[in-house]
């Protein structure tokens, strides 16, 4: 007889819980109304290898639990040493055999007492969990109260019957591995045990037990509707509310109650209605009545807010809203799923000084404090069920349990307990069914259920790939051509269509947000989209030695895993904002400004504010040469109404045009006072135009020096005089070296480049670069070497063959320098792509030069871009400008090390040391970076602090560099962002210059502007 396998407790879908109360909403109740206990803390702790190992009781009052461990609550355990730590994005890291989990199943026993008041056996006590991965058992001095499960959502037990006045015991039992696990599998580290708060809290015998509030308003958007809905203990017969504008009451109202129960709606005149630009907020408190004796008093924070949806958008208080959002998990490097809510606000604030207006909560519910916060800073959120099935894709099954009957109330109860809990927030305006788990009958309910429960907002799910069952149309990483023909097409009932994912920012990158952002304004379907991620999930460490690094997939031996694609947020682990951060702040800043008529000073200001007008802007502009800023200003009263245009002309005036000299007007928009997010000052939005004033300066001569002396041997060439000495080798068409007054600058000559290190957003190209086309097995041949002597100065003319091992694709390179005796070099590369047959890439990385100089030259300048990193795709947030930073400056600290660095549209750079500088200058704008390390050794790092530096300054000069792109996950670069087998020249001027007189060189018409 084959035995059958018995489901336990943790391996049973269909209990949900033993002895949990109702969810209901995340209401204050006042003090004198409610005591609060927290447990968070030491707690004794003892790890096992399943359940079934746990000592024999373990849950009574008096166990000898001295000799176990300590751990502190809340926290993950795998961050304090016990378990390991795992990292995969779609797989599950056990056998896929529903309900079944493994039968070793780390399991963690947590015990504490906790004091109870006297006073308290007169009230309700309540035991809170916040949140326990992934099930749990609770016994209080003995006895058994509850189990529940659904990792990420608050879970309370009535425990008055079980509490005794003065020292009781808890002891709770936490499984790793549920039935709750399978549709627990998102993309993120696992994380196990109690990682959010415990509370034991009082409440009243005759207590408020569920309130409801919708802040609505009227068909004019102007008067607040309050409808109101109370469940209390059968006793109380009435609830008198009042709400307040700050510390003034401004309506009040009666609720009668049957039952326990009541309902009213009530006009409550003119309000300040509630959006993400003016986040206004009311407090409504409630107290509950029995006869005439106050017994429960509550308050809940409310924003008068209409959400609508007409099947081809949604609005927000009668306005179609742009989601400028991010994707947000709980994360932090040193607690993992374990968050300081101190710090989870200044990210919230962080946001808000970016720009950012929107959170998707991924992919499960966040605790009710974040929730304030976003109602309080104005962010508007989609609450999201803590459901994913990713692993069932996987095995090529997706609908499994979505379809499975005796799972239906596992699902409805993930999203029905999300509402119930968080529906009184005005910041959220969706509800989200989960995350990337297909769809099924079981997804039908949860929509059906979250109607009953609230009719007031949209529901969202990705996985309803139709929208058959939700109010918008969601895709992520819908690449541009495909989000223009869903903007001109009716699929998916023509519903309003936001990306939840896009922009996946791994490392360096994203690049492409500025073409996504142009869809969003031109389409009115398109309602914008949410960047992933927020945040880089690297696990904080000390390297060998004891410095900061940051671990990812692989690095505690788990295995499988998805490596670094956990590291893929705007925010590094460091908590320092990533260059797509600077990018994508630019990119969504709520004006848009246009230089109508660049001699009059005419400035069209087109505000894309939905709520706000501008009165709380000031506009400050200069105009600047080089470092110098020639004329300046500010305008204080910009009272632009909201989504409309406006001109201003500004009163800038140059007296003087300096020839070779550009000038440009930078526009500063900033806020006028401090707010909760920002000091006065602080900046909005940037733009920068270049003005029509161009002057020619006359040619400058060369300084005359000694006659330049050729020298030549079987392999090199000498060029020399008093001022400077050059030494090729012929056999190879190099230049070696390059002194000037005896003085060493270039320690290995320029030769042609097409690599960088990888970047993650190419991580789809690369086995391609590496094992197809060898990209990183780069040769360059020479092809011949000729010298000539013309009047003062001397040609070397280079021809060169630069190919990949068993390539038969790559450039021609005619490389010319013409040394004068001044010491000035004349560089000129042309790169002539050739293809000899079409196994050929569709692009390349760059193209343009690698050369070296002495470590000592570390002092860079530029004009071009910056002043930090910026791509050709990525770029929002560079001006043109001359810039000076060291040479450690011009690294960007990428968690996993990756190209960066580079800066766009250099017209000149200067590297040297505190007294003279080697001075390039360029004919036509180029790419540059300088490092202390070499391509290789960046390649081979995989850490911070593993880049391993070199004695040399390492330069790149780029005729074309790619763009970064996003396509880790989305979108790649675009056509004219890729670098291709075509035609390339470099055109340089090379000399040595004190570094005071850098500007003034810079700006010399010579050789290569007037031949």
């Amino acid at each position: 007889m084959k035995l059958k396998r018995e489901r336990k407790q943790w391996e049973n879908e269909e209990i949900l819980q033993i002895g949990r109360r109702e969810a209901h909403t995340d209401f204050k109740r006042h003090d004198n109304f409610s005591e609060k206990l927290s447990l968070n803390g030491e707690w004794k702790f003892l790890f096992l290898k399943a359940p079934e190992y746990s000592p024999e009781h373990f849950e009574e009052k008096n166990y000898a639990d001295e000799s176990w461990d300590e751990i502190k609550v809340p926290g993950c355990w795998e961050r304090n040493g016990y378990g390991k730590l795992h990292y995969t994005d779609v797989w599950y890291l056990f056998p896929i055999n529903p309900p079944f989990v493994p039968s070793e199943n780390p399991t963690a026993i947590y015990r504490r007492s906790f004091e109870v008041k006297k006073g308290w056996k007169n009230e309700k006590i309540i035991l809170r969990f916040d949140g326990v991965s992934s099930a749990y058992d609770v016994w209080i001095n003995g006895t058994h109260v509850g189990y529940s499960k659904v990792s990420r959502l608050g879970s309370e037990f009535d425990i008055t019957d079980y509490c005794e006045t003065g020292e009781n015991q808890i002891t709770v039992r936490v499984y790793r591995w549920s039935d709750g696990t399978y549709l627990e599998c998102q993309d993120m580290w696992w994380y196990s045990g109690i990682f959010r708060d415990v509370t034991v809290y009082t409440e009243p015998k005759k207590a408020v037990n569920d309130y409801i509030v919708d802040a609505d308003l009227d068909k004019t958007y102007e008067n607040g509707v309050l409808k109101q809905t109370i469940c209390a203990d059968v006793a109380a017969d009435r609830a008198v509310w009042k709400l307040w504008k700050d510390s003034e009451e401004i309506a009040a109202g009666e609720i009668s109650l049957e039952n326990g129960c009541g309902e009213a709606t009530d006009l409550v005149g003119k309000v300040e209605s509630w959006n993400a630009e003016e986040p206004n907020l009311y407090r409504i408190e409630v107290t509950l009545f029995e006869g005439e004796q106050p017994v429960d008093v509550i308050e809940t924070q409310i924003g008068f807010r209409k959400i609508e949806n007409d099947g081809k958008n949604f609005r927000v208080n009668g306005k179609v809203i742009l989601i400028n959002g991010v994707n947000m998990h709980d994360f932090s490097p040193k607690g993992g799923a374990t968050v300081d809510p101190a710090v989870v606000e200044q990210d919230l604030i962080l946001m808000k000084q970016y720009n950012i207006n929107a959170i998707r909560c991924s992919h499960y519910p966040k605790a009710s404090y974040f929730y304030d916060l976003c109602d309080r800073y104005g962010f508007y959120v989609i609450d999201e069920a803590d459901l994913e099935t990713h692993g069932f894709e996987w095995i090529e099954k997706y609908e499994w349990l979505n379809e499975e009957e005796s799972w239906k109330n596992a699902y409805c109860d993930r999203s029905s307990r999300m509402v119930k809990e968080h529906r009184n927030h005005p910041s959220i305006i969706m509800w989200s069914l989960g995350n990337e788990s297909s769809t099924g009958a079981n997804f039908d309910a949860s929509a059906a259920g979250i109607r009953a429960l609230d009719n007031t907002r949209l529901i969202h799910y990705e996985g309803d790939f139709e929208a058959d069952i939700t109010d918008v149309y969601s895709t992520m990483y819908t690449r541009l051509d495909g989000m223009k023909r869903i903007a001109e097409g009716n699929d998916a009932h023509g519903k309003p269509h936001i990306l939840c994912e896009y922009g996946h920012s791994m490392g360096n990158g994203p690049g492409n947000l500025e073409e996504y952002q142009e869809l969003f304004r031109k389409y009115p379907r398109l309602q914008g989209g949410f960047i992933w991620e927020w945040y880089d999930h690297g696990i904080e460490e000390k390297d060998a030695n004891g410095n900061t690094t940051y671990y990812y997939g692989g690095d505690y031996g788990d295995a499988p895993n998805n490596s670094n694609f956990c590291m893929d947020g705007l925010l590094r682990p460091d908590r320092v904002p990533s260059t797509g951060l600077e990018a994508y702040k630019q990119v969504i800043a709520p004006v848009k400004f246009t230089l109508e008529d660049a001699e009059s000073g005419e400035l069209k200001i087109e505000s894309r504010y939905q709520f706000r007008t501008m009165e709380h802007v000031v506009l400050i502009w200069e105009v600047v040469h080089d470092e110098e800023v020639v004329c300046a200003g500010k305008v204080e009263a910009l009272e632009l109404e909201p989504e409309k245009t406006g001109k201003i002309t500004l009163p800038y005036k140059v007296e003087e045009i300096l020839p070779e000299t550009d000038y440009y007007l930078n526009l500063s928009l900033v806020y006028k006072e401090a707010n909760q997010y920002a000091e006065a000052g602080m900046e909005i939005a940037h733009a920068q135009f270049k003005l029509p004033y161009h002057k020619s300066g006359k040619a400058q001569q060369e300084t005359k020096g000694a006659a330049l002396e050729v020298i030549k041997s079987k392999t090199r060439v000498t060029v020399q005089n008093d001022q400077v000495e050059m030494v090729f080798d012929r056999v190879r068409g190099k230049l070696l070296t390059m002194k000037k007054e005896g003085k060493l600058w270039i320690t290995d000559g320029p030769s042609l480049n097409l690599q960088r290190a990888t970047i993650d957003n190419d991580m789809y190209k690369i086995v391609d670069w590496r094992e197809k086309y060898f990209l990183y097995r780069q040769q360059e041949q020479c092809e011949c070497f000729r010298v000539q002597q013309k009047n003062e100065t001397v040609e070397i003319e280079i021809h060169t063959h630069f190919s990949l091992l068993s390539q038969a694709f790559g450039f021609k390179g005619i490389y010319t320098y013409i040394i004068y005796p001044d010491g000035a070099v004349r560089f000129d590369l042309k790169m002539n792509g050739f293809k000899y047959s079409k196994f050929v890439p569709e692009f390349i990385p760059r193209i343009g030069i690698e050369f070296k100089m002495p470590g000592e030259m570390r002092n860079v300048a530029w004009y071009g871009l910056g002043p930090e990193e910026n791509y050709p795709d990525m770029k929002a947030a560079a001006f043109v400008g001359l810039y000076h930073k060291k040479l450690e400056e011009m690294h960007v600290e990428y968690a996993m090390p990756q190209e960066n660095g580079h800066r766009g549209e250099v017209r000149w750079l200067s590297i040297g040391n505190e007294k003279e500088s080697m001075l390039v200058k360029a004919e036509t704008p180029v790419g540059i970076d300088v490092h202390d390390y070499t391509i290789e050794a960046l390649d081979k790092a995989k850490h911070i602090g593993e880049i391993e530096t070199c004695d040399e300054t390492v330069v790149h000069i780029d005729a074309k560099h790619s763009g970064v792109g996003s396509n880790s996950c989305g979108e790649e670069q675009l056509y004219a962002n890729k670098t291709r087998i075509n035609d390339y020249e470099l055109k340089l001027w090379i000399s040595c210059v004190e570094n005071s007189r850098l500007t003034e060189e810079s700006k010399k018409v010579r050789g290569m502007e007037n031949e």
